[in-house]
């Protein structure tokens, strides 16, 4: 099964486990970070995230599958779609189809007081 790891952390973490997967020659699992719990809110809170779920271990669908899939409007998806794409946590296949190519999606971050 391949899961995607979606979490807050700081871009000098990110820098250092690419460093380090680069003088290892070990990969990384895939992951996903977000400067802040408000930044992957914004991104991926909702409906969005709604949409990510249905799609995971889905393959490749049409954009008017995944509204199906969700029971909302074609084009409400259509622009949840673009922005996924935009960030890079979809992807669009050769035949115009999208995908989330994982099975399952980890969410990590912590919300503590300001």
């Amino acid at each position: 099964m391949s899961t995607l790891k979606i979490d807050v952390r700081s871009l000098a973490g990110s820098l250092t486990d690419a460093v380090q997967a680069m003088e290892t020659g070990h990969a990384q699992p895939p992951r996903y970070s977000f400067s802040s719990a408000q930044a992957l809110m914004r991104t991926l809170g909702g409906k969005r995230f709604d949409l990510i779920q249905a799609l995971a271990g889905a393959g490749a669908v049409t954009i008017r599958e995944a509204a199906r899939r969700v029971d909302r409007d074609v084009k409400a998806v259509h622009g949840d779609v673009q922005v996924l794409l935009a960030c890079g946590v979809l992807d669009k296949t050769a035949d115009g189809k999208i995908e989330f190519p994982y099975d399952a999606v980890h969410v990590d971050f912590l919300l503590k007081a300001a």
